[in-house]
């Protein structure tokens, strides 16, 4: 049975009847750690929210007004987790989160989309995909992939939506001879009815149970931030579709005007302007030196040189000679009695020098 959230999945709300509710526990994680919330499983007539399933995560939505935390397949039917119970037979109005829903339509669509364009240019296979909440992942049946064929990849699959490309469902009966011609890593072991065939024209069909955009135009955008190592001497494709493009976009306007603020220059010399904040960082690092004194101003008193050890070993001796003191040091530490105070300055003078230098040779 195909659930009307996939007969229709740009529907927003529609009315059906509750034919079960029974008590039910939820777990749940979050920042505090692991809770178990207790509630119910509402199971109606038909649903408008999409339990989870192919990779895709469930739908958030309410039946009247009361929120669905979790919607979850079994068989031919869906279990809606709610917290206040309804009443079998009852007619109730079911809506869905439609910015989750449409932002799933368009990260699962195009995982379809790339898996199809990576098979036809390069023979790369999927293995798997993971569409996660800020960024999604096709795995690729691949230890590496080239700049070049990510590149490729993401330019042929803007080109087809730019061509506007049209996505159909179909269902086809098991015994069907297209069914061995379309593209699925399998079915699961509860599977009843037909099966459900997504096609992008001239492109893919595909076994698949999720929610998708009826035309590629609906995908705005994907673009494809790179890879990452996956399992297995396989490669993770990272990619963003749609909505999420325009909100990385938004993010990454916001963090270049901030470092163009800060930086006092334009987002193209940021990388470069970073680069000598680095060095300048090192060379502080390196030759950062600590003096302390203590004792008469002009008369006698104690005196400490602290940082790098080539540095102190080659001071030390230097600044107990202007002090008219002395001192012995290891590991970056120096220190002794002097009996000129006053000539304090001095020594500020002699390490402000040796500073300069060592800078000037970096």
């Amino acid at each position: 049975m195909a659930f009307r959230c996939q007969r229709d999945s740009y529907a927003r709300e529609f009315t059906t009847t509750v034919v079960s509710c029974r008590p039910a526990e939820l777990q749940t994680e979050g920042s505090n750690g692991k809770k178990v919330l207790s509630g119910f499983h509402v199971v109606l007539e038909d649903t408008l929210l999409f339990p989870e399933g192919g990779g895709q995560p469930d739908d958030r939505g309410t039946i009247n007004d009361i929120s669905v935390l979790r919607v979850t397949r079994h068989g031919e039917q869906a279990d809606h987790f709610t917290q206040t119970p309804l009443d079998p037979g009852s007619q109730v109005l079911v809506r869905v989160d439609w910015e989750r829903r449409f932002d799933h339509m368009q990260q699962h669509s195009g995982q379809h989309l790339i898996t199809a364009v990576a098979d036809h240019l390069f023979k790369l296979k999927t293995t798997s995909w993971e569409l996660g909440r800020f960024r999604s992942a096709v795995e690729l049946d691949t230890p590496s992939m080239t700049a070049e064929q990510v590149a490729a990849i993401e330019q042929s699959v803007n080109e087809k939506i730019r061509d506007r490309l049209p996505v159909n469902v179909r269902e086809l009966s098991l015994d069907d001879p297209e069914v061995e011609q379309v593209r699925g890593r399998g079915l699961p072991d509860d599977h009843a009815g037909p099966i459900r065939v997504v096609s992008i024209k001239g492109v893919d069909s595909n076994m698949c149970c999720g929610t998708h955009v009826s035309n590629l135009s609906d995908l705005q955008v994907i673009k494809i931030l790179g890879t990452e190592k996956g399992k297995k001497n396989k490669t993770n494709l990272i990619f963003l579709a749609g909505n999420r493009v325009l909100k990385w976009m938004e993010r990454s306007h916001g963090t270049e005007k901030a470092l163009t603020a800060l930086l006092k220059c334009g987002a193209e010399d940021h990388v470069e302007a970073v680069k000598k904040l680095q060095n300048s960082t090192k060379i502080l690092q390196k030759e950062t030196l600590l003096f302390l004194t203590v004792g008469d101003e002009k008369g006698a008193g104690l005196f400490l040189l602290a940082g790098p050890p080539a540095s102190v070993e080659t001071l030390g001796p230097r600044v107990a000679e202007v002090l008219e003191g002395k001192g012995a040091g290891k590991k970056g530490r120096f220190q002794g009695k002097a009996t000129k105070m006053s000539r304090r300055t001095e020594v500020q003078v002699l390490l402000q020098d040796y500073i300069s230098t060592q800078s000037a040779k970096e």
